[in-house]
């Protein structure tokens, strides 16, 4: 009776190629002889089940024949599904072909997953301890450079309104990447990642995506980071979780009353009287109409409205006379 795989690596029959991986990273870790030193020899015996049975379940050729024919049938050349018994039991010479089962070693399959080269070398534990270390129950305490690596983080900046920093958004975002697939030939795929940007969040915020990096042999995937960046605006100017305006306004009606009239960045309209004398120098100040602050919702920053006085360029003797008069002490 010949080993059954998918029990080999505790997976269903239906098992993807995700599946597949992550079995195999649990079980060698598990079983590798240089893991077992008081039990090698049968601890060998079950690494090298592990490795035939991810070799041949990894394989879409493979895996159909055994799930057609079983271990004995995969050994045993019989017929690949598709292929008639003359077809493929007709020698080369008569032009036929014939399916070999070429089984990994299973230090190439360990070495594709975690680095490095035989994980037998040395005898006393080999180049492998390391990994062992890294992964929490290794003999050393920190990993080597054969430990497997993580390629560094791809950092893209990711461009936003200040409507979209007020009121929140989604943006989707389209990227290209190269993965190796489950017959180990580099392929490019893509994929659309959802960013939620959240109220009040800031330039310099950064958006992690695990491991969406380009696939390298032998390396953990690198991280994708999207920074928020902020678009400038027509109308207001972000200070911290503040919002800036400034009104343009004359002199005559800095000195007898004027009322701002805003458009807020969520489309309310604001009206805004200020009756006080308004000097070059005076800021007027709405509480809870600036940015909302993510942490401390529904909290917001201030609105803060600035003047810009117009001054006439010049004055007729009469009105001087009569802003004299005007504005003469009593």
């Amino acid at each position: 009776m010949g080993l059954d795989y998918y029990k080999t690596l505790e997976v269903n029959r239906n098992a993807t190629d995700d599946d597949l991986k992550k079995a195999y990273r649990k079980l060698a870790m598990r079983w590798h002889p240089d893991k077992n030193p008081d039990n090698k020899k049968d601890a060998e015996a079950k690494f090298k089940q592990i490795s035939e049975a991810y070799d041949v379940l990894s394989d879409p050729q493979k895996r159909a024949i055994y799930d057609q024919y079983g271990e004995e049938g995969l050994k045993g050349q019989v017929p690949p599904p598709g292929a008639g018994p003359s077809e493929f039991f007709a020698g080369a010479g008569a032009g036929g072909t014939r399916f070999k089962f070429n089984p990994r070693s299973a230090d190439e399959i360990f070495s594709e997953f975690f680095g490095g080269s035989s994980p037998f070398a040395g005898g006393g534990g080999g180049k492998f301890a390391d990994v062992f270390a890294s992964f929490g129950g290794g003999r050393r305490g920190e990993a080597s450079a054969s430990a497997i690596r993580k390629a560094p983080a791809i950092e893209k900046t990711l461009v936003c309104s200040l409507e979209d920093l007020y009121k929140g958004a989604t943006k989707k975002m389209k990227i290209s990447r190269d993965v190796i697939d489950s017959s180990g030939k580099p392929t490019t795929v893509e994929e659309i990642l959802t960013i939620d940007i959240k109220p009040g969040w800031k330039k310099g915020t950064k958006i992690t995506f695990p491991q969406k990096g380009n696939v390298q042999r032998n390396m953990i995937p690198s991280d994708l980071i999207f920074i928020i960046d902020e678009r400038p605006h027509g109308v207001f100017k972000r200070e911290g979780n503040d919002l800036i305006v400034t009104q343009k306004l004359s002199l005559i009606e800095a000195l007898t009353g004027y009322t701002v009239q805003l458009t807020t960045l969520d489309g309310r309209n604001l009206t805004i009287p200020v009756n006080s004398v308004i000097s070059p120098t005076h800021e007027e100040v709405v509480q809870g109409e600036g940015m909302p602050i993510t942490k401390e919702s529904p909290k917001r920053g201030n609105l803060r409205i600035r003047f810009q006085i117009k001054f006439p360029p010049r004055l007729t003797p009469e009105q001087k006379s009569g802003i004299k008069r005007l504005l003469a002490p009593t």
